[in-house]
């Protein structure tokens, strides 16, 4: 663990990471909302700032091994990639052909844009 001895930088990254956490919880419920990359990106603000918040990450039953298969390199499972970039796509499609306004045509473009940079990185991701 690399825990900052400067508590200035302790308590940004602890409160960043709880951000993180809140809005990772709130994708468990959520469709459409990734959990496990919120998380991913908690656990690595814990891993700065707090032991004890970083082993809930990685210890939750809920995605603990999925953050802890991206941390130790393992990839993640084809049913998850195709589950991840199915979802995606749907609420990306949803959002272009819907609900960004057709006079935003930059924003509709940002977001086919960010799906299919998405969409590049988990297929490159190693499958297990």
């Amino acid at each position: 663990m690399v825990i900052s001895k400067n508590l200035v930088v302790r308590y940004f990254w602890i409160i960043i990471g709880i951000l993180l956490s809140i809005i990772g919880l709130i994708g468990i419920i959520l469709p459409g909302l990734p959990t496990t990359p919120v998380m991913i990106l908690a656990a690595a603000c814990f891993f700065r700032s707090s032991k004890k918040l970083y082993t809930w990450v990685i210890k939750n039953k809920y995605f603990g091994q999925h953050v802890k298969n991206f941390r130790d390199y393992k990839g993640i499972p084809k049913k998850v990639k195709l589950m991840i970039i199915t979802w995606m796509w749907i609420f990306v499609l949803i959002s272009v052909l819907f609900g960004i306004p057709d006079n935003f045509l930059w924003a509709k473009v940002l977001a086919s844009l960010a799906a299919i940079t998405g969409t590049v990185y988990i297929i490159t991701l190693r499958t297990i």
